[in-house]
């Protein structure tokens, strides 16, 4: 198939000569041809024109959830690839919290499989215990040889410091990239929301920042005796990023992520007790969103994530103590980012982060791939449950002014647009 996209901005900001330039380009068989300021149409080609239509390299997520298997009601693969690619990402990881949980080879293998011939690419994780049980370590060396990029019993922290030792010194063998979820679970206790003055008057049940801090600072620990490749995922607090950032100038190989939902709201939110905004880590307080922020611009916090969660309704239609944690995001990342940072900053921050996985980071020049997402950079809008195709509908983003909207993406020789 060839493609022609007429007078698209492109943001590049590796590419001086066409950052933020409108070009013409031409793909041929999933190839970028030619990038110039006018191509004029020839033969069998199908155009795509849009009003302020930018295009960038395709976007990344590094924490993302579907339920297959499993849990096909919340999400398959099928339309869960379909939901990130409309949310403009060509390149997801997806969490290993299936049913059964992939800790073998046979059961990444089978996920890869159900993910063939979409525009967007899904990297599996593997669990870095047998049923992530946090007993026994998976077979971690065989599920990399599968495809998993990394292993992570997810949303669970390694309780067992002795095992995370070992982990990391095992996976130094094959460069594997380890996760420890930032969570001491005997500190949380019962606790289901950010402790303070919110969840007092709420009364509901409190994690303390320590919760997520003393897990931080002992993994930073073992980090730094065993060596090896660590990912501390969705932290959420200030007290995290000054932790990480004092590691990374030891030289650690530290890299972490943010939620988007940390980013956006704060525990004040939860006074409507709307369980949409029951998640793990819990929403934080202005101090540590504001921090947070800042972690994101410093480069201490490598990358932002939606941490996209389908849920059934059964679980968010219920008392908020019973409710389960999580929420949608991939269909609205772009367009709060947006509201947040410049938009060139938020592209920049939507495609980063492969490497840490060592997946290849598409580069936007002639005779490469097409890994391509289009985009319009200012249009005022907002989502809403209708305009979800995401199985589930369990969003804390509805009805919130965004700023950009997603034309979709081109990736692996597969066009997916929006009508």
């Amino acid at each position: 198939m060839n493609i022609l996209i007429k007078s698209a901005k492109i943001f590049d900001s590796t590419n001086k000569k066409l950052h933020l330039q409108k070009r013409d380009i031409l793909l041929k068989n999933g190839i970028i041809d030619t990038i110039a300021p006018t191509i004029k149409e020839d033969g069998d080609v199908k155009v795509i024109s849009r009003d302020n239509l930018c295009v960038s390299i395709g976007w990344f997520d590094s924490s993302v959830s579907f339920g297959e298997p499993g849990y096909e009601e919340r999400e398959t693969i099928v339309n869960g690839l379909k939901t990130a690619a409309n949310g403009g990402f060509t390149d997801i990881i997806l969490n290993p919290n299936t049913n059964p949980v992939p800790y073998t080879s046979s059961t990444i293998s089978f996920i890869k499989d159900r993910a063939k011939n979409t525009s967007t690419t899904l990297h599996p994780l593997g669990a870095l215990t047998v049923n992530s049980e946090g007993v026994d370590l998976a077979e971690l060396f065989d599920m990399s040889n599968a495809g998993a990029v990394g292993y992570a019993d997810h949303k669970k922290p390694t309780d067992n410091a002795n095992l995370l030792k070992i982990a990391l010194q095992y996976a130094q063998n094959f460069n594997g990239l380890v996760y420890s979820f930032p969570l001491d679970t005997k500190i949380a206790g019962k606790g289901i929301v950010n402790e303070g003055s919110v969840s007092t008057s709420l009364g509901l049940k409190g994690i303390p920042a320590l919760a997520e801090e003393l897990q931080v600072a002992r993994d930073l620990f073992i980090l730094e005796y065993t060596g090896g490749k660590l990912h501390i995922p969705t932290i959420s607090t200030a007290g995290s990023v000054k932790l990480i950032a004092d590691a990374k100038k030891k030289g650690l190989d530290v890299s972490c992520n943010v939620a988007l939902p940390n980013l956006v709201f704060t525990d004040e939110t939860l006074e409507e007790f709307d369980t949409n905004f029951k998640v793990l880590p819990p929403l934080r307080t202005k101090k540590d969103v504001t921090a947070l922020i800042k972690g994101v611009k410093s480069g201490v916090i490598d990358f932002i994530t939606t941490d996209h969660t389908p849920l059934d309704i059964e679980q968010k239609k219920i008392e908020f103590d019973n409710a389960a944690y999580g929420t949608i995001g991939l269909e609205t990342a772009f367009g709060i980012l947006n509201t947040i940072f410049d938009v060139e900053t938020t592209v920049n921050t939507l495609t980063k982060g492969r490497d840490r996985y060592g997946i290849h980071t598409p580069l936007f020049a002639e005779g490469e791939k097409a890994n391509l997402t289009l985009f319009d950079e200012n249009t005022a809008y907002t989502h809403t449950e209708k305009n979800t195709i995401s199985t589930s509908k369990n969003s804390m983003f509805y009805n919130l002014a965004l700023r950009g909207e997603i034309f979709g993406v081109i990736a692996n020789n597969t066009v997916t647009i929006k009508n």
